[in-house]
């Protein structure tokens, strides 16, 4: 029969199609056209022209795509995944393949292939940096066309570094560069450079690119320079190494059509189907209330608004006296000129074009044209700047004063409302948020490194939806149902829209969804607040973003109160400059002509070689001689004469030269050991250090970090979104390499020194286990040494450095002398740089200077992670001390609540408390990284604990972006507005709130749990009724568990805590239950894992909401936890046998029900068995009859073998972090889709959790971690009797003809060994390894990891061993998938979509 195949490709921007002939092989129409969310007129108009052709033909349609997926549901279209798609078109067009990568709109992808098969695919999670939109994004930002950001790459001579994480901080970069005035052809080459970098990095996660390389997607097939830098960075030859087909971007639609489809239809029934399906679907999504009711409420809002406009005046034909204030920003420059009676003469507003300088002279020529005009012959009496560009506009234009922003913005919104007590302004990249407290600033928070929520970030969504920013905002404003599309950062926001697309949203929703993710943002994410009674009654809003009403509205909305705004919004920074230079002293007057002809000047690119951070450096000579320079983030070699008030004194630079100016030559080495530069060698190198050389060992340190270094080994980084100070450890492992040492030494430093106040001093799992990644993924033959090691206990470390150095041939008399060395040696650096830090401050004090309190981890002392911040913060003449000065401090950190477990925040959490003890003269900031998992519990702590004292947190965030403007405009606004108000701190410490403690007579209330699993927690009432006590789960989390979760905790946290302290809060706000007469139950097991502070949230939540005598009771048997909860307690010899045969009941039920809910007779069977077994359960429980639990579960085993019909399914096994494994509304319903899709689930075991605990205590006692306090006999005899109620289990499993039989804990830790230090017990540990190498054994090879996003536990022990059990089991396909509460499903199942393609192979 005569059909043509179709193949339709529906990406997040555009449509493609391809209509074979019909013979299937030869194109005979294509089209590609961006849709700009128009998709049903796009594709009506592609089978219009195709109609054209073929007339009323039968047509064989296959959809791919992001978008494609929601059209094929909708239409009842056959849906192909989109790289199975172009593996169809490879294997019969470019059968000699070995990779392919393929860049689209926002979805990036890596196959590799192998005898004309895909053996591996990566998509990117997420995250859309370094994609097709990010591209489109950099183009607008530089004011060119995708083609000409082509042709300027084409033209480059120089590449810079650009942050290739993140497309809004590669944004953040290249905005920096703008503002340097690089050229235009040198940013262009530096964008493309940072996408190949951004996705091999994602994507090869260990693993070469090898050629040939197939290009595919639009990106690859339309822009040479792009190819060029994929090229470049893999050091391939684009001739000979790549292949690019004709039509490349046309692949994964050409593998569309090529598929097998089932029917066909004819042309003009899948117009009628495109039109009825697509044309009239409406948002199924989540919708938020309309920004405005109708039209007449919106006109009366502006109506409102009118009183806050600014006055104007014209100017006049005579000598005038005015003031000029001159705001510099990121994107545009403003101007304002203000006559004698402070009204508004003259303003100017533009893009700087990269070219700041140009763009004032620019408005200074325009308003004196409008002189000459009008006869006006201006006397500027006082001159002010602001902004990014605010010192290099004073040198031009010879300014008599420059303001940081946040002043300029106070004064301007005191002109609009005197009583002002909140200010938020929104800029092109920056946002601010001003508390003001009896007319005085008491808080400033900035946006991090990230510019989610700015003015570019909603002109450039505007754009890429075909919108003017104008027409977008009035879209907003007309909405019905706005989108809810979270408050995670734009490119994550990019899946949301593509969801909700999908969904059938209009432009209009997404446009007010839009608004209340800025204002949401701001609220919860920025300033973290928790009730909006902070922000005043008296709120002020300002920045260009600011003219969007919708944006007003919904902070209205959001606050519930009203907002004044100005009638030029934009100009307010500018406006305060001008009302600050009215009140300068001693001001110049100057003449206008003058003004603009002292700018005139020649700039020159210099490479600043005086550290390894070789800052590109800007040199702007003007016509007067003077000269200025920009882009020196320190001002060590190029400085700008009076612009420093005094240098400071920076700790940082001594601890770095204490730590490792360490020179000791041994005559005769027995080795060589390498020594990365890198993470916990920042707190204890001088101890290894001194170790090895005493030992006749020659230390090789590699050398200071840099980012050349950094990229150059990215590729081997297996997790995208851990922290920079991870990412950079292996350029210091191949720098090792090349000098070819004998061995590299990365201890896993399980526990630091312990201090008294603490409950533990674990590392973070990432400082301890790194070198489980590095082994995974380096290739060369150097071995990598990790003993285990604890600095907690002498004792023991003395056994494990004896251990090691014995098996590498240091006789026991030289270790011993060395080894006590090696301690006093650490001693006396810890004793030297903590003296020095008082010694600063001492002096500080006497000068009458501020003094700094920087805190950080110890490897934030690495100038290229900390991007010399501390040099930077010096330079203004303040005096920096690091929290080294606390140490061996007595600090008491009672009723904090923060569970102190790590060893480094400890110190910090120290720190804090130490300076909000000081005086006014000393502050505290701090250092954190990126998805630095502690410090997202840590933060809020941090900052609740300086408010007790009347100080503010100033939270500096750092990664590998390069760009310190943002910081530098935080830091320089802390210290102004402390000279400014002079405040003194408040007299003593406020009392510490806390819930209090579970007491006897709490015993009878009901105690509330947050719902688990469907199989566990069933059976946690009864069990606890067992124990004495009324427990009720809480309902499944839902949505609105999300909004209460991330009001309360923070987005950084996991997603767990989110959910959790969320239903908690839900419960309490829905009047299920009365605070004062209940309780909450979590969890804790200890550990390096966040989990352990979860009760932490739960507290500050109740706290925050007021629910003070709710008392929140710890389950933390044999995690070495004290928690205050006197009347609180279990018998644990009477509960524990019954709870341990409940716990592999439900495990068994697990197992039943998902091996016979894919071959049940009949639908619902298997789900009624499971309701009814685990009913049975609970009055047995409540019997205490493990003899009635047996006796149930040989009934199930039967029953559940009844309704199966013999059936082969193909198996999924599922791991994971314990949360998301088994809840279903975190996990967004994984396993149910499996189930739908016909796929045999092997669920996680709640058992093997608890059995576990056997294994590590033995492997503990043996690494030395712990003293041996219990013998292996007694550890083995337990587990014996724990094996025999096992083996009784399985016995009655054999019942059920499908049943997996449980596995010995001690043969999965035999098999993890294989591929991971049984020392990594942090999270689930080395279980992951151990579950995923025995499903291997079993058999079953393809297996879903499921993770919270930026779980630290799994980049080691997931993400980071990847590749090594795939270099043992290469046959096993793992799909890793990371929620959080913005996660997209769009996202998810396109992911399961080509997981399990590759399972029906």
């Amino acid at each position: 029969m005569n059909v043509y195949k179709v193949g339709l490709d529906i990406g997040s921007t555009t449509a493609k199609i391809v209509v074979l002939d019909k013979n299937g092989t030869d194109v005979l129409f294509y089209k590609y056209e961006r849709h700009q969310a128009k998709v049903q007129e796009c594709l009506s108009g592609f089978f219009r022209e195709l109609g054209e052709l073929v007339g009323d033909a039968p047509l064989a349609v296959q959809v791919t795509g992001s978008v494609g997926m929601g059209v094929a549901e909708k239409c009842g279209l056959p849906f192909v995944q989109e790289v199975v798609a172009a593996t169809n078109y490879i294997r019969q067009h470019h059968p000699g393949v070995a990779s392919m990568i393929d860049i689209g709109g926002e979805d990036a992808k890596v196959v590799f292939f192998q005898d004309h098969q895909a053996t591996d695919l990566r998509m990117n999670g997420n995250c859309a940096g370094g994609t097709g939109a990010f591209i489109d994004q950099m183009a607008i930002l530089l004011g060119v066309s995708v083609e000409e950001l082509n042709e300027l790459g084409c033209r480059a001579t120089q590449v810079y570094p650009i942050a290739s994480r993140c497309g809004v901080f590669s944004k953040t970069d290249v905005q920096n560069l703008i503002a340097k005035n690089i050229s235009k052809e040198n940013i262009a080459v530096s964008i493309f450079h940072a996408v190949a970098v951004q996705t091999v990095v994602t994507l090869a996660r260990g693993c070469d690119i090898t050629a040939p390389v197939l290009f595919c997607g639009g990106p690859l097939t339309f822009i040479p320079a792009l190819r060029k830098a994929f090229a470049d960075y893999l050091n391939l030859s684009l001739e000979k190494d790549f292949v690019l087909p004709e039509k490349g971007n046309l692949i994964p639609a050409w593998g569309a059509a090529l598929a097998m489809t089932p029917h066909d239809i004819s042309l003009s029934a899948l117009l009628r189907l495109l039109e009825t399906r697509l044309g009239n679907i409406s948002c199924s999504g989540s919708s938020l209330p309309p920004i405005f009711k109708d039209q007449s409420e919106y006109s009366r809002w502006k109506e409102r608004l009118v009183r806050y406009g600014i006055q104007r005046a014209e100017l006049k034909a005579r000598v005038q006296q005015v003031v000029i204030g001159i705001d510099s920003g990121s994107t545009t420059t403003k101007i304002v000129v203000l006559d004698a009676d402070d009204r508004m003469v003259y303003s100017y507003y533009h893009d700087n074009n990269g070219n700041p300088i140009k763009a004032v002279e620019d408005g200074l020529r325009e308003l004196y044209e409008e002189c000459q005009r009008k006869g006006t012959t201006l006397k500027i009496k006082g001159g002010c700047s602001t902004g990014y560009g605010e010192e290099l506009i004073k040198a031009a234009f010879q300014m008599d004063a420059s303001i940081i922003e946040t002043i300029a913005h106070y004064t301007a919104a005191k002109h609009i409302d005197k009583d002002v007590s909140f200010i938020l302004d929104i800029g092109g990249q920056d946002m601010k948020a001003i508390c003001i407290h009896d007319g005085v600033i008491n808080r400033i928070e900035i946006n991090e490194a990230c510019s989610s929520g700015c003015g570019s970030f909603i002109s450039t969504f505007a754009q890429s939806l075909d919108y003017g920013i104008d027409d977008f905002a009035k879209a907003a404003c007309h909405s019905r149902a706005p989108s809810d599309l979270g408050t995670r950062c734009t490119v994550f926001m990019n899946s949301k829209v593509k969801q909700v697309l999908r969904e059938g949203a209009s432009v209009a929703d997404i446009a007010a969804g839009l608004s209340y993710s800025v204002v949401k943002n701001c609220l919860y994410k920025v300033l973290q607040l928790k009730n909006t009674d902070e922000l005043g009654e008296h709120i002020v809003v300002q920045g260009g973003t600011m003219r969007n009403d919708s944006i007003v509205r919904g902070l209205e909305i959001l606050t519930g109160r009203e907002v004044a705004r100005g009638d030029c919004p934009e100009l307010m920074g500018a406006l305060g400059c001008a009302l600050y230079a009215r009140h300068i002293e001693q001001a110049r007057e100057m003449d206008l002509r003058d003004m603009i002809h002292l700018a005139r000047f020649t700039s020159s690119q210099l490479q600043c070689r005086g550290c390894e951070n070789q800052c590109a450096v800007t040199r702007y000579t003007f016509d007067n001689k003077n000269s200025y320079f920009s882009g020196n983030r320190c001002e060590k070699a190029y400085t700008n004469k009076g612009n420093i008030s005094g240098e400071g004194v920076n700790v940082y630079e001594r601890k770095i030269k204490l730590l490792f100016d360490r020179e000791a030559p041994v005559a005769r080495p027995l080795l060589t050991i390498g020594i990365p530069r890198c993470l916990n060698m920042y707190e204890e190198y001088p101890f290894w250090h001194t170790l090895f050389s005493r030992c006749g060992i020659q230390v090789s340190l590699s050398s200071p970090s840099t980012f050349d270094k950094y990229e150059t080994a990215a590729n081997r980084v297996m997790s995208d979104n851990i922290c920079f100070p991870a990412k950079l450890v292996h350029g210091h492992v191949q720098d090792l390499v090349e000098r070819r040492v004998d061995r590299i030494f990365m201890p896993f430093v399980v526990f630091e020194k312990m201090d008294k106040q603490q409950q533990n001093s674990y590392n973070c799992p990432i400082v301890s286990g790194y070198s489980e990644v590095i082994k995974s993924v380096q290739s060369e033959d150097i071995p990598v040494d990790a003993p285990a090691i604890t600095f907690k206990d002498q004792a023991l470390l003395y056994k494990q450095c004896a251990e090691y150095l014995g098996a590498l041939g240091v006789p026991g008399h030289t270790f011993r002398a060395a080894f006590e060395r090696a301690l006093k040696e650490q001693d006396a650096f810890e004793r030297e740089i903590a003296a020095y830090a008082r010694e600063v401050m001492e002096e500080g004090r006497r000068k009458h200077k501020l003094v700094i309190l920087l805190a950080g981890r110890p490897y934030h002392s690495d100038p290229l992670i900390q991007h010399k911040v501390s040099n930077m913060i010096a330079a203004m003449g303040v005096y920096v001390i690091t929290d080294d000065i606390v140490r061996q401090q007595k600090i008491s950190l009672e009723g904090v609540n923060f569970l102190p477990q790590w060893a480094f925040t400890n110190r910090i959490l120290k720190a804090a408390k130490w300076a909000a003890g000081q005086g006014n003269e000393v502050q505290y900031m701090q250092l954190t990284s990126f998805g630095c998992g502690p410090d997202a519990f840590l933060t809020d702590e941090v900052r609740a604990l300086l408010k007790q004292y009347g100080k503010n947190l100033t939270l500096l965030k750092i990664d590998d972006v390069s760009n310190i403007g943002s910081i530098k405009l935080r830091v320089r606004s802390l210290v102004e507005s402390l000279h400014i108000s002079l405040r003194q701190s408040a007299d003593g410490s406020k009392r510490i709130v806390s819930t209090r403690p579970f007491v006897k007579e709490d015993k009878k209330k009901k105690i509330i749990v947050p719902f688990f699993t469907p199989f566990i927690s069933p059976l946690i009432p009864p069990l606890m009724k067992v124990a004495g006590y009324d427990a009720e789960n809480l309902p499944i989390s839902d949505t609105r568990s999300c909004d209460w979760g991330l009001k309360y905790s923070n987005n950084e946290v996991c997603y767990p805590a989110t959910l959790i302290v969320g239903d908690i809060v839900k419960a309490f706000k829905d009047g299920l239950y009365d605070p004062d007469n209940t309780c909450v139950a979590i969890t804790q097991t200890g550990g390096q894992c966040r989990a352990s502070n979860y009760i932490s949230l739960i507290k500050k939540a109740l706290i925050e909401n007021g629910y003070v005598n709710t008392p929140v009771v710890s389950l933390a048997l044999g995690s070495g936890i004290s928690n205050d909860q006197p009347g609180f307690s279990i018998n644990w010899s009477k509960i524990v046998p019954i709870a341990l045969a409940a716990v592999l009941y439900s495990d068994c039920i697990a197992k039943f029900y998902y091996a016979s809910v894919v071959r049940e007779r009949e639908q619902g069977q298997a789900a009624g068995l499971r309701d009814l077994y685990l009913e049975k359960a609970k009055v047995a429980i409540l019997r205490k009859s493990m003899g009635d639990l047996y006796r149930d579960l040989s009934l199930a085993a039967r029953d559940f073998d009844r309704i199966c019909q013999q059936k082969f399914t193909p198996k999924v096994g599922v791991v994971g972090e314990i949360f998301l494994k088994f809840n279903p509304f975190a996990q967004k319903n994984v396993m149910s889709w499996l189930v739908d899709k016909q796929i045999e689930v092997i669920p996680p075991l709640m058992s093997d959790f608890f059995m576990q605990s056997f294994f590590n205590l033995k492997a503990m006692q043996d690494s030395h971690l712990k003293r041996k306090y219990v013998p292996d006999v007694v550890i083995d005899w337990l587990y014996g009797k724990v094996r025999k109620q096992i083996n009784r289990i399985n016995e009655i499993g054999k019942e059920f003809k499908y049943f997996l039989p449980f596995e010995s804990i001690y043969e999965k830790a035999e098999n993890a060994k294989r591929v991971i230090s049984l020392n990594a017990q942090f999270g689930e540990g080395w279980l992951i390894a151990g579950e995923m190498v025995s499903f291997a054994a079993r058999g079953i090879n393809h297996v879903i990891s499921l993770q919270p996003f930026g779980c630290i536990a799994n980049h080691i022990v997931e993400k980071g061993i990847e590749k090594r059990i795939k270099s043992f089991y290469p046959q096993v396909n793992i799909l890793s998938l990371d929620f959080d509460s913005s996660v997209s499903d769009v996202n998810i199942v396109n992911r399961m979509l080509l997981f399990i393609d590759n399972i029906k192979k």
